[in-house]
Parts: C-alpha cells; sequence; structure tokens
C-alpha cells in the first residue's frame, strides 16, 4: 500500500514496507520534484518519536536536490501502533539493540532500491545517532557485522547522539532492570521526556506532549540496550571507528537529554580520516525543532557536508521550504582532515523569535500535509 503527495518542491511517498522478521514497517521517501536526486539520506529516528515528527524538515533536503527515506523504527510510531497495517507482534517498545542493527542494515538495502544510482549517507538523531554509529562501527570489531553495507555508505550524519545521557540513570535501577528484562524484556517502564528539554519552541513541546503515537514510556530491554550500547561507543567503540567513513556530529551544547560532552569526546577519539563537529551555543536537543534559523542552519549544514563528500552530481544549496527570518544561516565548509581539535571544528547560532506548529502526528495521509509545513489537519 503506498501514496504520493506532490508540491513544487518536493514529493512525499508514504509505504508500508515489508522487513526484517515480516515485520511491516511504515516508511516515507522525499524526492525533489523538478530534477532526480543527488545523492540519498537514509534517516533514523529517535526514542519514542516517529517519522511524522519530520514533516516540517525533511522536505528542505528534498529541495536542495537529496532523496531522503525514512521509517517507524521497531516499537514505535505507526509500525507499532497502527491496527489496520501493523504486524500481529508488533506493539510499543517491543524492540532491541540486535533488531535494530537489523533493521537499519535492511532500511540502507531498501532505500537504495527506492533511489538507486546516487551516494547514500546515514543519519540518525538521539537513539537513532546511537544506533547508526554503533551499526558502522561494528564491521570493525572482530565478528564483523553489516560489512557489505557499511561499505556502501558515502557518509554518516548522526545529531544530538545518544552516546551517554546528560543526566544518566540511577545504576542501582538499571542493575535491577537487567535482571527483570530477563525475564519479561519487555515490560514497560515510566521513561518520559520533559518536554521543556527538547527545544525552545513552545509549540514544538506541545506536540510533543499531544502526540497520540509517542507514550512515555519504554521496554526494559529497549530502555537497557539503548543506554548499555551507548556507553559501549565510548568506551571501546569510539577506538573501531572505520577510517575511510567521513561522519558529521552536530550537538547543542544546552542538551539536557543526550550528553554534548560525551559527543565531543567521541569525536576527538575516533580515528577518522574526514571528520566534522558542530556545536550549537544554547542548543537543545531537538535542533530540527528550534527556532527558525537554527533549524534552517540545520539543513545547511548538513547539505554542505553531504555535497563536499557526494560522489553523484553535487547540489547548490537553496532556502529552506519554510519561511526563515534574516540572519546567520551558516558557513559551508568542505572536508577537514583528521583534525581532533574540536574548536577548529565548531559552528555558532543565536536564536531568534518562534515559529509555527508544524507537527503532524494526528495526520494519516499526506494530503494533510502543507507543504510549507505550517499546517496539518488531524486526521484520525
Amino acid at each position: 500500500m503506498s501514496s504520493s503527495f506532490s508540491s513544487a518542491s518536493h514529493t512525499m511517498t508514504e509505504e508500508w514496507v515489508t522487513g526484517p522478521q515480516e515485520t511491516q514497517f511504515y516508511t516515507r521517501t522525499y524526492t525533489p520534484s523538478s530534477s532526480a536526486p543527488r545523492a540519498l539520506i537514509v534517516f533514523v529516528h529517535g526514542f519514542q518519536e516517529h517519522v511524522g515528527r519530520y514533516a516540517h524538515i525533511h522536505p528542505s533536503f528534498a529541495q536542495n536536490g537529496l532523496a531522503l527515506w525514512t521509517y517507524d523504527q521497531r516499537g514505535y510510531g505507526r509500525t507499532a501502533l497502527d491496527k489496520e497495517h501493523r504486524s500481529k507482534n508488533s506493539s510499543w517498545g517491543k524492540t532491541g539493540w540486535s533488531d535494530q542493527m537489523q533493521d537499519v542494515d535492511w532500511a540502507v538495502r531498501t532505500a537504495r532500491e527506492k533511489v538507486p544510482g546516487v551516494s547514500v549517507f546515514l543519519m540518525g538523531h538521539s537513539m537513532g545517532g546511537g544506533e547508526v554509529l554503533s551499526f558502522v562501527i561494528q564491521q570493525s570489531y572482530k565478528s564483523p557485522q553489516y560489512v557489505e553495507t557499511v561499505a556502501l555508505l558515502a557518509g554518516v550524519i548522526v545529531t544530538s547522539p545518544l552516546i551517554q545521557q546528560t543526566i544518566p540513570a540511577s545504576k542501582t535501577l538499571r542493575w535491577l532492570g537487567g535482571k527483570v528484562a530477563i525475564i519479561s524484556p519487555y515490560t514497560l517502564i515510566p521513561a518520559a521526556v520533559k518536554a521543556t528539554d527538547l527545544s525552545h519552541s513552545p509549540e514544538f513541546n506541545d506536540a510533543y506532549v499531544q502526540d497520540p503515537l509517542i507514550k512515555s514510556t519504554g521496554s526494559l530491554r529497549g530502555i537497557g540496550e539503548m543506554l548499555a550500547e551507548g556507553e559501549k561507543l565510548l568506551s571501546a567503540g569510539c577506538h573501531h571507528w572505520p577510517k575511510k567513513i567521513p561522519v558529521l556530529f552536530i550537538h547543542g551544547d544546552a542538551d539536557r537529554v543526550t550528553s554534548a560532552e560525551a559527543t565531543q569526546v567521541f569525536f576527538r577519539t575516533i580515528d577518522a580520516e574526514d571528520k566534522r563537529i558542530i556545536i550549537y551555543p544554547e542548543g537543545f536537543h531537538e535542533l530540527q525543532n528550534e527556532l527558525p534559523d537554527v533549524r534552517h542552519k540545520l539543513v545547511t549544514d548538513i547539505v554542505s557536508f553531504i555535497q563536499a563528500r557526494n560522489t553523484s552530481q553535487s547540489t547548490d544549496i537553496l532556502p529552506a521550504t519554510e519561511t526563515q527570518p534574516n540572519g546567520d544561516t551558516g558557513s559551508h565548509e568542505s572536508n577537514e582532515k583528521d583534525d581532533h581539535d574540536s574548536k577548529n571544528n565548531e559552528h555558532t547560532v543565536s536564536s531568534p523569535s518562534s515559529a509555527p506548529n508544524p507537527t503532524e502526528a494526528n495526520s494519516k495521509l499526506p494530503s494533510d500535509i502543507d507543504q510549507d509545513g505550517k499546517k496539518v489537519l488531524p486526521r484520525l
């Protein structure tokens, strides 16, 4: 089953696709309307959320000549909650790290089939960022996994990756949770994220609280493995980054959810020939939902990184689809080789006035989405 929505700048296609373990995944593909895509982003969302929360930002990549393919992860969003299309065994929080690694592998391969013949960039936010880093690093372990898929990547982008929590969970509670998870791995426990910690935009934060596809719980297995694998990235994984895989880290230094300091330590430690880090002063966890010029800068920084490393045809960076205020849109740097001084790899950005709420948590059809990301008609 698939359906499409087109505007002057992009086409969005939503489709249910069978993935690992016969799981039905809700997916979206964004492509430029006026030309063939010049590169492909495969995007992995964060904890408790879903791809509908990015309906205001993902079209901007298509406007810049890039295709973007994404999916509601196992245990989240429509993949877990859509009563009509979800798999019989799918439910909220029913996920784990090994399953997620298998799903990322499937996602890259599936996206390449949907958008063939262009460079592929793997991108993840928050938990999805941790997944992306773990996925790439595994090919360098003694028992490598997904080597062929990682070799397909032209680069990696992570925003606010979950390597460590800003305020770590209690070790005692995590230990107890781990013991219970052995017996009942998908038992749900409270895991609320404070909405005001997500961004400086009240509209986006309110939409998060009201979103029917977001629940303030997670499974013992899902949460436990997510936190444990993030810590492994810093203790061991950072020594196994494949030298030839370019990587861009983006984090706000005021993130109260995932640690910007841990991201910077990871960045300094990895032995990559091509690595960049961009720190947004006063940026909260969801930079994609921050105030307008921050969102525009985020798109610009990511498109610039891809453009400089794209072996397909390059593209000029265009304004974002949503209305942008006048202000700093960021600079566009090219490749920087093996620079371990994060200060030489930082940008700054200011925080202007607020923006309209583009959430589409309740929407089910692409036709419900305003092409400028400003208005969504709820549809249950």
